[in-house]
């Protein structure tokens, strides 16, 4: 009665939802707080004055939201956490943004180099089928977004995981080695998941310079507000180079789905041609209006970032007083072990005390927890159930 495709789908499997008991939710790298007050405003607002137009189709090509999205990564830079911040009101607010220096664009983002989806998921599942095939491997590393080898089975496209190094970074030599023997794209999530390492934007460089320049190099940037070095600007050198970024993460916005890509006009071109071939309307007319009002407050969320990244590093440093090993993450997570701690039992006991984390059954990182940065509440009674494991 079912295909034979449909026989071989391995599914992605999400952080758990809790639906017995309320728990304090530190296992899906969601964002602590809420979205800008500006963004609560502008969805009451579209849904009482404006409501007749969800009767109507949205803009397919969601061109205002492309315009904000564009007009943002000019004005940050592409990094949140270290964007400066002038003349707000409280938490950031209503904040003139700026580059710091080290992340300022060498060029100016257009609309046209913007795709906008329904979270960075399908956004990577229109990557996938425009620009990896079956006749040859994509190259990743073994351990990264769990959702690329589910795409990669979901297309029928082959797959070269490398191992990453005994430091737990990626083997870039040995990603462009493997790429160049059968001339693959390839793909990674910079900084990665879930070791939460990144790599600078001039490793990444060296990549491209070294890469299969008829190949598409997809970086997955979904975490790199919270300190990673943004790739942006490399766009102006590489053609092949394509960008994917989230509102999930940074902007707080993982329950409104939006996601988006960087790229020429030409990749871009490609994505939407995969998107008018499956659906002519995928971002829904509140979704957008949310999207644009979080754009337009960046100073918000930049001040989220630096309080996110503000808990991380003090969170590092309790761990590794109390003698767990931690990556040094870019991140709005931590990948983190202690010897003689099983990782699926201290997962257990943490959940014991109303706290959810994540835990691996991979081989290979099943003694690691991935721990999501929440509030400061939040990380205190989170020390409190771990300073005895």
């Amino acid at each position: 009665m079912i295909s034979d495709r449909m026989k071989n789908l391995h599914p992605y499997v999400p952080g758990e939802q809790p639906k017995d008991r309320v728990y304090i939710k530190l296992n899906a790298n969601e964002n602590p707080y809420p979205p800008s007050p500006l963004v609560t405003k502008t969805v009451k607002k579209a849904a009482k004055e404006y409501g007749s137009k969800m009767a109507l189709y949205p803009d397919p090509d969601s061109n205002e939201l492309k315009a904000a999205v564009a007009r943002m990564l000019n004005e940050t830079g592409g990094v949140l956490a270290r964007a400066e911040l002038s003349g707000g009101r409280k938490n950031g607010s209503g904040s003139r943004v700026s580059p710091s220096e080290g992340d300022r664009i060498p060029f100016t983002v257009t609309p046209d180099m913007i795709y906008c989806g329904n979270g960075s998921d399908e956004v990577l599942s229109f990557v996938f089928y425009a620009f990896f095939s079956s006749d040859r491997p994509v190259v990743l590393p073994e351990h990264t977004y769990s959702f690329y080898p589910v795409y990669a089975g979901f297309y029928n496209i082959p797959m070269n995981k490398i191992p990453l190094n005994s430091d737990w970074t990626i083997n870039t030599d040995k990603m462009l080695s493997e790429a160049h023997k059968t001339d693959s794209g390839i793909i990674f999530a910079n900084p990665n998941a879930p070791t939460g390492l990144s790599i600078s934007r001039e490793e990444v460089r060296k990549m491209l310079e070294n890469a299969p320049a008829d190949k598409v190099f997809v970086v997955d940037e979904a975490y790199v507000d919270f300190g990673g070095e943004s790739c942006i600007p490399l766009l102006k050198d590489f053609k092949n180079l394509l960008i994917v970024r989230t509102f999930s993460k940074s902007l707080c916005g993982a329950g409104m789905r939006l996601g988006y890509a960087v790229a020429s006009p030409e990749l871009i071109g490609h994505i939407t041609t995969v998107k008018n071939s499956l659906n002519h309307f995928p971002v829904d007319f509140i979704s957008q209006q949310a999207g644009i009002a979080s754009c337009a407050d960046a100073g918000y969320y930049a001040e989220c970032a630096r309080s996110v990244a503000f808990e991380r590093d003090e969170f590092i440093d309790f761990l590794r007083e109390k003698g767990w090993y931690v990556t040094d993450s870019s991140t709005n997570f931590v990948f983190c072990r202690k010897d003689g701690v099983n990782g699926e039992a201290a997962y257990r006991k943490i959940k014991e005390q109303g706290i959810l984390v994540r835990h691996f059954a991979t081989p290979g990182i099943e003694e690691y927890l991935r721990i999501t940065i929440g509030t400061h509440e939040q990380m205190r009674s989170l020390r409190n159930a771990m300073k005895d494991l």
